[in-house]
């Protein structure tokens, strides 16, 4: 039987001499597994299509029981050219795709992760703010896992008492009465809790500009890190790769200044 997908390449890893098994995030049915064989061959009409990050609508050789898809031919929608010639880009890229991958089930169709997934990076490949993108992305998939940060008042208490701190163990905003009960607690500044309760509901259709001082930059990271190291058992090869990036970039950054 062929069906048709709309699919994103999360994954692709080398199969034999020749071929490729990728994972897919689709539209229709969320994340699955596909073999593309003969996709290593210089003049495959599969290669373009299986390559990581690739856009496109896939025609799938699927059988009757729950075996790996194979790949008959790809349209090819958008290759996010502009993306992959930026290392920076290509490595949050990298980063969210891992995560995604990570967070998702196979064959769980989310249409809402599809279209984050697929403007996340169309606005990666026109230049936005790759870090932004990516602490809204994280925002988002912190949700998907079952971790929604409480961001309107106290944790604790349930008051609206600024000024804030935020307590990883406890999950979420802790008001200045109850902060003695988390000493772990982090402290931020209300344009960082703001910013964090804005991704929860942002629609990222809808971004535009978004200006953040660096110090912010860093405490969103930060926050939004120690969720995820605390709640999620996750170690990304991707996520590595792009911490030694960004420490590159901040010792370029400061040599320059």
């Amino acid at each position: 039987m062929l069906v048709k997908w709309e699919g994103i390449v999360i994954r692709s890893v080398d199969y034999g001499e020749s071929s490729k098994v990728m994972t897919l995030f689709t539209r229709e049915n969320g994340k699955l597994g596909v073999m593309a064989r003969g996709a290593k061959k210089t003049k495959s009409r599969l290669a373009a299509v299986s390559q990581l990050f690739s856009h496109s609508y896939y025609l799938c050789k699927a059988g009757p029981g729950t075996g790996m898809p194979d790949l008959s031919q790809g349209d090819m929608l958008d290759s996010f050219r502009d993306m992959r010639q930026s290392l920076t880009a290509t490595a949050y890229a990298a980063y969210i795709s891992e995560l995604l991958d990570r967070l998702t089930q196979e064959r769980e169709p989310n249409p809402y992760l599809f279209q984050l997934l697929l403007h996340t990076f169309r606005y990666l490949d026109e230049g936005r703010d790759a870090e932004i993108l990516c602490r809204i992305f994280e925002t988002k998939m912190l949700i998907v896992a079952g971790i929604s940060p409480q961001l309107t008042a106290c944790v604790n208490c349930g008051e609206q008492r600024e000024p804030y701190a935020i307590s990883v163990g406890q999950g979420g905003l802790l008001c200045p009465v109850c902060l003695p009960s988390d000493p772990y607690a982090m402290a931020v500044t209300p344009s960082t809790w703001k910013l964090l309760r804005l991704f929860q509901v942002f629609d990222l259709e809808r971004l535009g500009d978004i200006e953040v001082k660096p110090a912010t930059r860093n405490q969103l990271k930060h926050v939004l890190r120690s969720f995820m190291d605390e709640y999620l058992d996750l170690r990304l090869k991707s996520r590595a790769f792009l911490e030694q990036l960004e420490r590159m970039e901040r010792m370029t950054q400061s040599d320059q200044d």
